[in-house]
């Protein structure tokens, strides 16, 4: 197996803080490695080092000859493009070019037939319409459309996106992502799951997302003070091992046997079925990954802040409305929320979740209807916005600008700086300023300040972004036993899995549906909705329809010939990959990639021949 990067004796360090030494790592072609560790390990780093952005302090990096390396950074940059046309198009590829012009015209000047034509004439004398197929698919699911927008317009998470696009158009010999599932909603990040798993892609990746890694990667190697660990399988195993690894404190690992039997009750309430996963699987899943919560010496966060006395009255929210440049959000919602309710947010990127938090908290006024909140209630609001630190602040002074002494769940009295410790700031962090913290640290200060005021309703707008997976367990552990109002907007379906037993679907135009479980069983039910509309005979087209509609449109006839192109080719693929499955000296690990790759080609050649059929017949009505 040929090695796509690998790095010897490799050291960095940051203002003379050594992040790592001596590591050795190699990436293997066609492996799909996930990079996991604490906040501060280094991981973003090893990243950038290994993507050639920068040199390291001690060691060499080595990449193969000619290899083609995309980088997802957290925070993308776009160089000299103007608009997101520069952006995703090459000067130097004639077919990227002519897909550019044809879909420039299509937004610009559809009615001009003429320039059309001549361009389709081009897409077609360079085979491009597959690759502009495959490009406007990827536009598409990640929400960009306009192409002439200026990228200075987009928002933080449009950017992102826009640089993951950019990213899956070019196919690279190896992908390395940091945080890629930031900013999607779950249907764009199941949607990539498989993608990346499609073919034999070669991937290095930095995320918090433990079913997403859990179904992309089959290689994990943890960054573990200083020190390379690597675990050839995707992330149970890797729990398991660790486990093992781990284990040799007995004291600790006996400890962990309550955690673990609480977490196997609390899994064996849950539907019977994940996606293709057997039971047996999800149980190992949590029961293993509950072991690597607390083994070992490290330290730990310890989240256990004294929540306010609730009334019986809490938030009462009656026939409420909201609408934004005409766009209808949210539409008479109705709801009274109750001591213990555990509340999931769940729709797609713009369908008013936080719009719906910031009624709640009154950062928004409805347009009609009415938000009550109890004279008790007490908000505490963590949202994706509210990082507001100054860069020349300490640390110590933001949490004394809240309160000098804290009040912890058993009524004792700790400082500013006592709470500092137990959530991992030592005193040399504490009286740094907020400039040298990473973008986790950052998160949970702020986290912390919100817990100090001691909220009985708790609103985590997106709390997972740049949080390790080892504070993210010990922050499920605390909201686990938080006594409080619980409401949380996730892309990390574990999360809302682990957290939430209601959800609210933002299911656009307003409507707001209250579902009784969680995402997983939310998820079970629309695949069963699914799979009986298939079973339902389509309704038959009335007279009076077909007559009404008897000619094509411009667009129409231009999908029809797309449509007529993109089968051919198709068809030649179809050819070749079954020419292919009849070789004899086919490896197993390729023919199960051939034979995923018929499937979902005949798939989409069935899709786009019964589309075809109905526009042709339409055409010789």
């Amino acid at each position: 197996m040929s090695t796509y990067i690998s790095a010897e004796n490799l050291g960095h360090s940051f203002h003379d803080h050594w992040l790592f030494k001596n590591l050795t790592i190699g990436i293997n072609r066609g492996r799909r490695v996930a990079l996991v560790g604490i906040n501060g390990a280094g991981k973003s780093t090893l990243l950038k080092l290994l993507s050639g952005l920068f040199s390291p302090t001690e060691g060499k990096v080595v990449r193969s000859r000619d290899l083609r390396v995309g980088y997802l950074d957290q925070d993308p940059g776009f160089k000299n493009s103007l608009t997101i046309s520069d952006y995703i198009f090459h000067e130097d590829n004639i077919q990227q070019q002519l897909i550019k012009k044809y879909e420039e015209l299509l937004e610009n000047d559809a009615d001009n037939a003429k320039a059309l034509e001549k361009v389709m004439e081009e897409l077609s004398e360079v085979d491009a319409w597959e690759y502009e197929y495959k490009i406007k698919t990827i536009l598409g699911r990640l929400d960009i459309h306009h192409l002439n927008q200026d990228i200075s317009s987009l928002s933080g998470g449009q950017k992102k996106r826009l640089a993951l696009a950019r990213l899956l158009i070019e196919d690279p010999d190896i992908y390395i992502l940091d945080e890629p599932t930031n900013h999607l909603d779950i249907d764009t990040i199941e949607w990539l799951e498989k993608s990346l798993t499609e073919g034999n892609k070669t991937i290095l990746m930095v995320t918090h997302d433990r079913y997403f890694l859990d179904n992309v990667c089959n290689e994990i190697i943890e960054i573990d003070r200083g020190k390379i660990f690597t675990y050839n399988g995707n992330y149970g195993y890797y729990l398991e091992k660790k486990a093992e690894r781990e284990a040799t404190d007995e004291t600790q690992f006996h400890k962990n046997t309550q955690l673990l039997k609480k977490e196997l009750e609390w899994m064996r309430r849950q539907p019977q079925a994940r996606g293709t996963k057997s039971q047996s699987r999800i149980n190992s899943f949590y029961e293993l990954e509950e072991k690597t919560k607390n083994a070992g010496p490290k330290e730990k966060v310890e989240l256990s802040i004294k929540t306010a006395r609730q009334g019986n009255k809490i938030m009462e929210l009656h026939h409420v409305a909201k609408s934004f440049k005409g766009i209808n959000l949210i539409n008479d919602f109705s709801y009274t929320f109750k001591k213990g309710d555990r509340i999931g947010l769940a729709g797609k990127n713009g369908s008013g979740k936080s719009t719906l938090l910031n009624l709640i908290t009154g950062n928004l006024q409805a347009d009609s209807g009415q938000v009550d909140k109890g004279e008790t209630t007490v908000m505490g609001y963590f949202h994706q916005s509210g990082i507001t630190f100054k860069e020349d602040e300490r640390v110590i002074d933001i949490v004394k600008n809240v309160a000098e002494y804290i009040t912890m769940a058993d009524g004792k009295m700790i400082s500013a700086s006592q709470l500092l410790t137990l959530f991992l700031f030592p005193p040399k962090k504490q009286h740094g300023f907020v400039a040298n913290l990473s973008g986790g640290e950052k998160k949970r200060l702020q986290l912390m300040r919100i817990l100090m005021k001691n909220p009985n309703f708790l609103i985590l707008d997106e709390p997972t972004n740049d949080l390790d997976i080892d504070t993210l367990n010990v922050l499920e552990d605390f909201l686990t036993g938080y006594n409080g109002i619980l409401m949380i907007v996730s892309h990390d379906r574990y999360l809302l899995d682990k957290m939430a037993d209601q959800l609210f679907i933002m299911e656009g135009k307003g409507s707001v549906r209250i579902f009784n479980g969680n995402y997983s069983s939310y998820r079970i039910e629309q695949e069963e909705a699914k799979q009986a509309a298939k079973q339902k005979p389509a309704p038959a087209i009335a007279l009076s329809e077909k007559v009404q509609k008897n000619k094509l449109s411009f667009k129409e006839q231009k999908e029809l010939d797309e449509l007529e192109a993109n089968i051919s080719f198709i068809e030649d693929q179809l050819k070749r990959a079954n020419a292919e499955l009849n070789t004899s000296d086919i490896s197993a690990e390729h023919l199960n990639d051939v034979i995923s790759s018929i499937t979902k080609l005949n798939q989409d050649l069935d899709e786009k021949s019964l589309r075809w059929l109905e526009l042709s017949e339409l055409k010789n009505t």
